[in-house]
């Protein structure tokens, strides 16, 4: 019965280099649109939005 011996500073920068994966894998996610990606989908947040106005119903102010 014999343990497996263990390196822990390798142990260590390969969790290191994993977390640091992860991290640019969110970030590609987050912030690796294109210009012309943004700007569509501002554009279609905007469309969006004034469809959503547009079908809006104003009540009558009273006189009281």
């Amino acid at each position: 019965m014999t343990a497996e011996i263990v390196n822990l500073k390798q142990v260590r920068k390969k969790q290191a280099r994993s977390d640091r994966e992860k991290q640019a894998e969110q970030n590609r996610i987050s912030f690796g649109r294109t210009k012309n990606e943004k700007q569509l989908t501002t554009k279609l947040n905007d469309r969006a939005g004034k469809t959503f106005d547009g079908g809006r119903i104003e009540k009558p102010v009273s006189d009281s």
